[in-house]
């Protein structure tokens, strides 16, 4: 199988060509092949990047949009089946497209290809979309839900880039959000018109929360950037692009967005645009001076914190920049403010565009608050349902109510999701204390929102390898206390599906159970222990449905040693065996696990060896257990040079620096691994390299900060073994 790979800059090696996005033009393409000679019909006009070259044997799926437009998914011959899934997405979607832009495919046909062997997740070329095999195919039996939505949600943004990218073009790289935050954004709105009971919007705050943690390094930059190298591509021009996308057609309107979309398609279709066409046809479509409002938000990296805190009868509000390393920025932004007060009938929305501004409750609300008042009604909750993309630091009496109102549940998911995730941030950068942090954390124990949940889950995680460098007498506390938040929905969900359940439950389960495996939970193991042995017995046992698999195999691994190695041997066994690349990426996600630090070191050279894809070698190293960080930073050193021969030209080198590196918590490490990189340097990995010093930086400083709280060890203690 022969198939080429041009964005950014390498169509030139394929043909002479002006290889920047502006220089459209037409082509027509004669491909040479040892069976037969192909001559292509012209292309649309469009830019290089978007040309692509497919050569191998494959079988396909076939469907026809109701206009007529042919629709086939290729792949590995014999797997004809998994595609059609993507097919019927692939379909669906581009009619969901051409009705929200008022504007047709433009293209007679749409091939979706499956690579066995794919760098990138996936590459939007026009009319012959290439994915990784496992963003493309999905087999019923074999897959887990969280593979079906992630499929659905990459085939839509893709096809997203019919338009917005491929009809619409970017001027130059330095408006390349253009294209990637919208497709991220509207893949979500055409999974949400096809599976409206995933509610996939909640899931999206997983993109601004993945956003908001990278721009709120010092080493961030902003939407509108310059990139020289495709390793500089990063979250920044797809996630945060999504998320100010997303704050702005909450801020303009559902309606006068779309409109003002479709003219902007319209207008520069089968040209190139830049950031400041895109805000003319807004403004022309809203009225609103929206060049005005966006510009902070594009040009400018980082984003703010707004405090809030309540004095007498007054609001009072002010805006910071946000950094992690807990630094005063310099920032300054226009803000939409949403806020509501102890009801989602009283809502107000106002821009906040100076540093400070002080509003009388009753001129905001309409009411005045009771002096005192201490009812469950009299919350405060600014940016309602995490609409803007800015954090929010509210006094200790709102604070107070706001875990009270999570508590009893008076909140929609996106606030319960959105005031974890400040609280969280502002932990790590010192403006609030991890004890504050634990008993918000408490408040969510009976919680059943699998957005939420997975939130937190993932901070649980994170939490635990500071705690385990900060007060590792303490370590074992706060493993009972992740027992004892995640209890209630361990219980409620069980180990086996029940009939006619949510997605949401479906997804919850497995994160749930792989969390408790995680954290050693004994009877957690022991169930995953009996039900891998049924696995062994007879592949196809009930016992072990796809979405538990990862946990089961993470469990296998918690209890696996040096001198205990039937588990680690079974799932080399069953990585060998199967031909479905979600199997055997879940396996490799697993072996790294262990807590045996000569079983992580075995693992971790398994994943560079030739039974190892080289695009799959990075899924075991975010998943190396903490006790292992050394283990794996001496393992990457070792092997630093045929990593950089093998990664070096690519994206993928980038995530072996920042799996390794980020997780460390001394300043001793950070000089360490500074070092290294001086005597072995990579231009490619340079801002990756800085972020991960920075995260290091942070981490050291939230250690010190955690061994300088007084009342944290009485607090978890108390949390731990807290009867509800």
């Amino acid at each position: 199988m022969a198939v080429t790979q041009f964005e950014p800059t390498d169509a030139r090696r394929c043909f002479p060509c002006w290889d920047k996005p502006a220089f459209k033009a037409t082509f027509k393409i004669t491909l040479d092949v040892p069976s037969d000679l192909f001559h292509f019909k012209e292309s649309p006009i469009m830019s290089t990047y978007l040309v692509a070259v497919v050569v191998g044997l494959f079988d396909y799926v076939e469907d026809h949009t109701p206009d007529g437009v042919k629709v086939r998914v290729y792949c590995q011959v014999g797997k004809a089946n998994q595609g059609k899934f993507a097919l019927d997405i692939a379909v669906k979607s581009l009619a969901i497209y051409k009705d929200y832009f008022d504007t047709p495919y433009t293209l007679p046909k749409l091939d979706m290809v499956a690579i066995p062997d794919f760098a990138l997740g996936a590459m939007e070329n026009y009319g012959s979309v290439t994915y990784r095999e496992i963003h493309l195919l999905y087999d019923d039996q074999y897959s887990d839900v969280a593979n079906k939505q992630r499929v659905a949600n990459i085939i839509a943004h893709e096809l997203a880039h019919q338009w917005l990218g491929n009809l619409v073009t970017m001027e130059w790289w330095t408006h390349l959000w253009l294209n990637e935050g919208f497709a991220t954004w509207m893949s979500y709105l055409a999974v949400d018109g096809l599976f409206p009971e995933w509610k996939i919007w909640s899931q999206f705050l997983h993109e601004c929360t993945g956003a908001l943690r990278l721009d709120g390094l010092a080493e961030s930059h902003p939407i509108e950037v310059e990139i020289n190298h495709v390793c500089e591509i990063d979250e920044i021009s797809y996630q945060k692009g999504a998320s100010v996308i997303r704050m702005l057609q909450s801020y303009l309107g559902v309606q006068c967005f779309q409109r003002s979309l479709a003219s902007y398609i319209k207008r520069h279709a089968c040209s190139n645009a830049k950031t400041e066409d895109l805000w003319a046809a807004l403004e022309e479509g809203s009225g609103e001076p929206v060049n005005k409002l966006m510009t902070s938000w594009t040009k400018q990296q980082g984003y703010p914190v707004v405090s809030v805190k309540l004095n007498n009868q007054n609001l009072e509000f002010d805006q910071s920049q946000f950094l992690s390393s807990g630094a005063q920025g310099d920032g300054h932004w226009i803000i939409p403010i949403t806020v509501c007060f102890g009801s989602y009938d009283v809502r107000k929305n106002f821009l906040l565009q100076t540093k400070s501004e002080t509003r009388d409750v009753k001129e905001l609300l309409g009411f005045q608050i009771a002096a005192g008042d201490k009812s469950a009604n009299s919350w405060v909750k600014l940016n309602v349902d995490q609409a803007g993309f800015y954090r929010v630091k509210y006094d200790e009496l709102l604070a107070a109510k706001l875990r009270y109102a999570v508590e009893k549940r008076l909140l929609t998911p996106s606030d319960r999701f959105g005031i974890l995730d400040d609280s969280y941030a502002l932990c790590v950068a010192r403006k609030e204390s991890l004890t504050s942090l634990i008993y918000l954390m408490g408040a969510y124990r009976e919680e059943d929102d699998y957005t939420v949940m997975s939130n937190l889950i993932n901070i649980s995680r994170k939490v635990q390898r500071i705690a385990a460098a900060a007060v590792p007498d303490l370590l074992d506390y706060f493993k009972l206390f992740f027992f004892n938040v995640f209890r209630y929905s361990a219980e409620r969900l069980g180990w086996d599906p029940k009939p006619g359940e949510s997605t949401d439950d479906a997804l919850l389960r497995g994160e749930i159970l792989t969390s408790l495996a995680e954290f050693g939970h004994d009877p957690t193991l022991d169930e995953a222990s009996k039900r891998f042995q049924a696995f062994l017995e007879d592949r196809n046992t009930p016992l072990l449905p796809p979405d538990i698999r990862r946990a089961v195999y993470v469990a296998i691994m918690k209890r696996a040693s040096k001198s205990n190695r039937s588990g680690y041997e079974s799932l080399l066994k069953i990585y060998r065996e199967t031909n479905l690349n979600q199997e055997k990426t879940r396996i490799l996600g697993s072996l790294a696990s262990s807590s045996d630090l000569n079983l992580i070191l075995e693992a971790l050279n398994f994943m560079l060896s030739s039974e190892v894809r080289s695009q799959d070698a990075t899924c075991g190293l975010f998943y190396v257990n903490w006790e292992g960080r050394d283990v794996a930073w001496t393992w990457l050193k070792e092997n630093w040079e045929r990593i950089a021969k093998t990664y070096g030209s690519g994206l993928l080198v980038t995530l072996f620096v920042c799996a390794v590196v980020s997780p460390f918590a001394s300043l001793e490490k950070a000089n360490e691994v500074e070092e290294f990189f001086a005597s072995h340097p990579m231009p490619s990995i340079a801002r990756t390299l800085k972020q991960s010093l920075e995260r290091v930086h942070i981490n050291a400083n939230w250690v010190q900060n955690v061994q300088n709280e007084k009342n944290l060890a009485d607090a978890v203690k108390e949390l731990a073994y807290r009867k509800y």
